[in-house]
């Protein structure tokens, strides 16, 4: 029965990730974008190691749980491999811009980005750990997959990848018709105002970002892909998610929790967000989560955190 489930969420991630994939190689011919298929062959190729040594797991060592993990991340890689073109896709439509309608909503909600630069400046050994907070990003991604699967909570590591692509897809879906170049590009910030300090994002994905919406960038990546979304923030979002995905594995819940925590508190500075960037995506998160968990789990009531009892 448990397989029977999991094998459906498979189906429904793998015709997911062929929706997405298909927009982006369907892109060239709808547009003047093209696609350099190179910087998508060492994706592929850990792809194509991972579901070699999922099969080998699952029907000769018949070990599931790491089978799991191996197919997890394989489906993870997959999806943010066509995920990122995607979202320069979405950027290239060059909406108007709003961040002076974000900088005014985080005025009214009392938040002086300045102020928390200046901080940091101050306390630069707490940049130091906002900044590796920050920074776990993608590791942690690979990490609540591992974890996950060899924990034997399948269906909750399949309610995680579900709740990853899906929050990925509506961030890419609001920054379109809500973009922005977000803090340090909209205040003409440079080195000059951080001293002590140089915080992660910065000015790195602006001439990315402004060369999709005035054409003169055209080159659609997989690897090393520019962060072209501020509103709302998927370092905040999936900084959520990772909290909501390993609560059920008791040994490291807390630890997830205090990381997350700190990263999304990071995210303003090293992110060069706003908070309303912030607010936006852990609402999309938790609006995403319990949707999904909905929809797939129905007969699996309880918190928000439950879909099977936690065996570690």
């Amino acid at each position: 029965m448990l397989r029977d489930e999991c094998s459906r969420l498979d189906r429904i991630i793998w015709g997911a990730i062929a929706l997405v994939a298909s927009a982006v190689v369907a892109s060239p011919t709808l547009t003047s974008f093209i696609i350099d298929w190179a910087s998508f062959a060492k994706p592929a190729l850990a792809c194509f190691c991972l579901l070699l040594g999922g099969a080998f797991y699952r029907w000769i060592r018949r070990d599931e749980p790491i089978a799991d993990a191996l197919g997890g991340a394989a489906q993870v890689i997959a999806f943010a491999t066509f995920a990122a073109p995607l979202s320069y896709v979405a950027a290239s439509a060059a909406f108007p811009l709003r961040d002076m309608e974000l900088a005014a909503w985080d005025s009214r909600l009392g938040f002086d980005w300045m102020a928390s630069l200046a901080f940091m400046n101050a306390n630069p050994l707490v940049h130091a750990v906002a900044a590796v907070a920050y920074g776990s990003f993608a590791i942690q991604t690979t990490t609540v997959v591992i974890a996950l699967g060899i924990s034997r909570q399948a269906r909750h590591l399949r309610l995680f990848i579900l709740a990853f692509m899906f929050i990925t897809i509506v961030t890419i879906a609001v920054s379109t018709v809500f973009p922005a170049q977000g803090v340090w590009g909209y205040w003409h910030l440079s080195l000059a105002d951080t001293p002590t300090i140089v915080p992660t994002t910065r000015d790195a994905p602006l001439p990315t970002f402004f060369g999709l919406r005035n054409g003169s960038y055209r080159h659609l990546i997989a690897e090393n892909a520019a962060g072209v979304i501020s509103f709302p923030s998927l370092h905040a979002a999936l900084g959520l998610l990772f909290i909501f995905a390993l609560w059920p594995v008791r040994y490291v819940r807390y630890i997830a929790f205090s990381l997350n925590f700190l990263m999304i508190a990071a995210t303003p500075v090293e992110g060069s967000h706003y908070l309303s960037d912030v607010i936006a995506g852990l609402l999309v998160t938790a609006v995403s989560w319990l949707t999904i968990k909905c929809v797939q789990f129905p007969d699996r009531p309880g918190h928000p955190f439950a879909v099977e009892v936690a065996t570690q």
